[in-house]
């Protein structure tokens, strides 16, 4: 079983994040499960989301304390949260941000990735400048990421759960996709 778990801040779409990807594993044959974390319900409070994915059924019921990957939505996290805690040894850091970390000595036994989802959300004209839209661009990266799921069934989750600009959406999925930088190790600032 993977366990991912999510940060971010309300009105970034973290918790659609792990819905729509929640739907595309399942399309894929993964048995899921999604579920939120809410402190203050307000749009830029931190919030945290949870998705687990097995080939073989779920019979957990309860709250996740050892993701194996983490996606961080916004990095200013990083200064308040962190991100590591319960992270397996070797999990993914998914960041976006348009570079690496200034930091990378906090992230050492995992694997690092970003993606400035950010300006690929801008570029698809997904929220405004100022409050860009930058979920589908995350989702797009993580599944490069992870080499699942695959980005027709992203694009499918998509076209059924997002009303506005699907279009759009389906493109900052396939640019984060193609964008994001992988390492396998935080010592490692050369990219795969």
């Amino acid at each position: 079983m993977l366990e991912i778990r999510f940060h971010g801040r309300g009105g970034q779409g973290t918790v659609v994040a792990s819905i729509l990807l929640a739907k595309a594993f399942f399309s894929a044959g993964y048995d899921v499960q999604t579920f939120p974390l809410f402190g203050v319900e307000r749009r830029g409070a931190p919030v945290e989301a949870y998705l687990r994915l097995d080939k073989k059924r779920i019979l957990t019921r309860n709250n996740m304390y050892t993701p194996d990957h983490v996606v961080v939505q916004d990095a200013k996290l990083l200064q308040n949260v962190d991100v590591t805690k319960g992270l397996k040894p070797g999990g993914w850091i998914l960041l976006n941000t348009a570079g690496p970390p200034l930091k990378k000595e906090a992230y050492q036994g995992f694997r690092l990735a970003w993606v400035d989802a950010t300006q690929i959300a801008i570029d698809c004209d997904l929220g405004t400048r100022t409050h860009p839209i930058i979920n589908t661009a995350m989702i797009g990266a993580f599944a490069k990421m992870m080499d699942k799921p695959p980005l027709d069934m992203i694009s499918e989750a998509i076209k059924a759960e997002i009303a506005t600009k699907p279009a759009h959406n389906i493109r900052a999925a396939q640019k984060a996709y193609e964008q994001v930088t992988l390492m396998q190790d935080a010592n490692d600032l050369r990219p795969d």
